[in-house]
């Protein structure tokens, strides 16, 4: 396709595999469904729906032990809150690392699969504010920087088309604080990870951006995405994927876009809210991606749904019959911007 495409992550999974409790044979089933239904839209590349994964953020905690449930609350617009565990002890390990799924899903196509791995900073999340004895936060995040490194590496090394580091709680940290400084601090921990790859490598990671998405509510839509961006694009990643269709104003956050970004980063605008039940028409789609390129220069443009479907496994709010026709509206309505664009 001449103009990029690309899911971001979660599909929501099927009935018979949540009241299975991830049974292995429901969980292949699964997987081996998702990959067929999402090659069937027409996308590029896929993704395993994060079929297996308790959720974005957590999958690394799984086979690690030294944690108590009561870490930091995400609060969402509607109410609900989402609740990270606490470190309580160290080395931080990772007790179950991405390449595991990107191994299975690549085994099932012989399309391009990318993986989306979970930023350092939303684990950093786990160390707790009054410290724990003996293993001091610097040990912490060196020990993070250096699980996190691993995470991205042996994808890229396993044939990743592209990884993917999920930073929703970018945004969410202007909201924690406005003064910017939770937000600096996670970008220079990014950074301090992407530091480590070649720049032939980082043209092949990306950054997920959005204001969160769970059961049909967000949690850092009302910040300012003009105080964000700036600072989105010092992260020194190949790509940007960022929410888009479900912003009031997104032409004047595209002016921001085109300020602020490089000429080395692309840009992959969401054209699809996996909120909103209405499913895109193509047509809307294509004009959403016509309006981007009137900000962003087409060698540099793709697109994107604004986030994942169900970040969270136990996430219903959405269908899966909804997920996979508004994935199928992105991909052809990208095919009608492409033509109207001459590429």
């Amino acid at each position: 396709m001449p103009l990029p495409t690309e899911p971001i992550g979660s599909i929501p999974r099927p009935k018979y595999l949540l009241d299975g409790n991830f049974d292995d044979a429901l969980v292949d089933r699964a997987l081996a469904e998702t990959i067929e239904r999402l090659a069937g839209t027409g996308s590029p590349v896929l993704t395993d729906g994060e079929q297996s994964k308790p959720s974005f953020a957590t999958y690394p905690l799984t086979g690690f032990d030294a944690l108590a449930p009561d870490g930091a609350v995400i609060p969402f617009a509607d109410g609900h809150t989402r609740q990270l565990p606490r470190l309580t002890g160290g080395p931080f390990r990772y007790g179950t690392y991405a390449v595991s799924y990107l191994a299975t899903a690549r085994s099932l196509t012989s399309l391009p699969v990318k993986q989306p791995v979970i930023a350092p900073s939303a684990l950093s999340l786990l160390y707790p504010a009054d410290g724990i004895d003996g293993y001091p936060q610097e040990t912490f995040l060196a020990d993070l920087a250096d699980e996190a490194e691993k995470d991205i590496r042996q994808c890229l090394d396993a044939g990743a088309s592209s990884v993917q580091l999920d930073f929703t709680e970018g945004r969410l940290s202007l909201k924690l604080d406005p003064s910017g400084g939770v937000l600096r601090q996670f970008i220079e921990l990014n950074n301090t990870v992407l530091d480590r790859f070649s720049a032939q490598e980082r043209a092949r990671i990306g950054v997920h951006t959005c204001p969160g998405g769970d059961q049909d509510s967000v949690h850092s839509l009302d910040i300012d995405y003009a105080e964000l961006l700036p600072q989105l694009f010092s992260l020194r990643a190949g790509s940007f994927y960022l929410q888009l269709a479900s912003e009031p104003d997104p032409e004047r956050v595209l002016r921001i876009v085109r300020e602020h970004s490089r000429d080395d980063q692309r840009i992959f605008v969401g054209v699809t809210d996996p909120i909103d039940p209405t499913i895109e028409t193509p047509e809307q789609v294509r004009d959403r991606v016509l309006l981007a390129a009137d900000h962003i220069p087409v060698e540099r443009l793709g697109t994107c749904d604004d986030c994942g479907f169900s970040p969270f496994a136990d996430d219903t709010s959405t269908s899966r019959e909804t997920a996979f026709a508004k994935i199928e509206a992105r991909v052809r309505g990208t095919e009608l911007a492409a033509e109207r664009l001459g590429v």
